[in-house]
């Protein structure tokens, strides 16, 4: 969320900047709703001033006027008492308004991201590693591989829920644990991230906090048990980000690291149609999240951090990637900088999105109410995020690019040791 203040002042900069990400601002509309707020929130101070004068009598102290004027007193200040708490009222709703306007408002794109709205206009940064699993005998889709192996069953996900689900089994099941098992070690033992076990249902206020909601309301699973409204987080970063929400940090504690294994629930609503086959597009799926929150200052170097730990977990994995850079119209709503990490798939022919690293600057910070101390002020806090990595995609990931010509898929020796065996066969068969 934005200081509205700085919105107001900024004005045409404003309008330009969001316009790069397909966004309208509507600068008379805000500058309408602070006048009325400000014009409510100065008529219940000069109420209350009024209503506390009156309350002291004419000259100067309680009930000075006497007897005979307290009846009158007490109706005046029965009146002055209704006209106070009707503009508090006034004020209220003048606040709640405003509000509700910059809940819908995205971040600011940083200045320097390309043009654009689509990945055509995406700034390669750099690839890593050889196009592997493709060539003669090769270049499966890991949907057909995942049947062949006997690692996925498509038809059983879709005879118990539906379109969009996954089962795995047997050493398929086993390599996603192992991979969750890696991915946590690493970013725990190696990257200095805390690791935590979050609640998978959450209120609208921790949705609102991290920009989930008001505005992607139709994509999240909601419901409700005995009249209280819980949403299923489409990421541990929902969770994570808010742990610290409405909290005074200590500066020097900054910056805080923190990753979390959860499901993430997706309704994917205007999806439909894309990515069908396979696991890459699910309502369900497991992820490791990595989130930290810093100061505003040091935002661009922790993002630069984050994204190489992102990378390591692909090295580990020795899977071929690249590394784009969005342009100013394909960032998330909260997002003023984000990275994409494209791992390639040889059973579609192209890299796909398998991390997304963004730089949010304050803007969660503003909605959750995440400060931090700074000499003797306080501050806005910095929040980022990124996938380190999904479960699902990367398996994905691994079947395509480890796929030889006899039928087998080899796995990374990094994964040896959580899972035992180094090659997947026909069959359900490891060796």
């Amino acid at each position: 969320m934005h200081d509205v203040r700085e919105l107001i002042e900024s004005g045409a900069e404003a309008e330009r900047r969001l316009a790069r990400r397909g966004y309208l601002l509507d600068l008379d509309a805000l500058r309408a709703a602070q006048t009325r707020r400000a014009g409510a929130q100065e008529a219940v101070s000069g109420l209350r001033a009024e209503m506390k004068k009156a309350s002291r009598g004419p000259h100067g102290a309680p009930g000075a006027e006497g007897a005979e004027g307290a009846e009158e007193a007490r109706e005046r200040s029965r009146r002055l008492r209704a006209r106070v708490q009707a503009a508090e009222a006034e004020a209220r709703d003048a606040e709640q308004a405003l509000k509700a306007m910059l809940l819908t408002v995205p971040n600011l794109p940083a200045d320097d991201l390309p043009d654009g709205f689509g990945e055509k206009e995406a700034l390669e940064v750099r690839r890593v590693g050889p196009q592997r699993g493709s060539g003669p005998g090769l270049g499966r889709h890991h949907a057909e591989l995942g049947e062949r192996l006997g690692v996925l069953d498509a038809g059983a996900a879709a005879k118990l829920s539906g379109a969009r689900f996954s089962v795995s089994r047997g050493p398929g099941a086993v390599l996603e644990r192992a991979l969750a098992s890696l991915l946590l070690d690493l970013h725990t033992r190696e990257h200095g991230y805390t690791e935590y076990a979050v609640p998978h249902l959450v209120s609208r206020e921790t949705m609102t906090g991290t920009g989930q909601l008001p505005k992607f309301e139709e994509e999240l699973f909601a419901t409700s048990v005995g009249g209280r409204e819980m949403f299923l987080i489409p990421t541990a970063e929902v969770p994570l980000t808010n742990l610290v929400a409405r909290e005074l940090l200590d500066e020097r504690a900054l910056p805080l690291a923190m990753t979390a294994r959860t499901p993430c629930y997706r309704a994917e609503a205007g999806s439909y149609g894309r990515d069908t086959r396979g696991v890459l597009r699910l309502h369900q799926f497991e992820k490791v999240e990595l989130v930290r929150v810093c100061r505003e200052e040091d935002a661009g170097e922790q993002l630069e951090l984050m994204l190489g730990h992102v990378e390591e977990c692909l090295r580990r994995l020795e899977l071929s990637y690249r590394v784009v850079l969005l342009p100013a119209g394909d960032i998330g709503f909260s997002a003023r900088r984000t990275y994409d990490v494209e791992v390639w798939l040889p059973g579609s022919d192209t890299y796909r999105e398998i991390s997304s690293v963004s730089d949010c600057g304050t803007f969660q910070a503003r909605r959750a109410g995440i400060r931090h101390r700074a000499g003797g002020a306080r501050r806005i806090a910095a929040t980022l995020n990124g996938s380190g990595l999904p479960i699902g995609r990367t398996v994905a990931a691994l079947l395509e690019q480890g796929q030889q010509p006899d039928g087998s898929v080899l796995l990374p020796e990094a994964l040896t040791p959580y899972i035992g065996f180094r090659r997947l066969l026909p069959g359900g068969a490891t060796e």
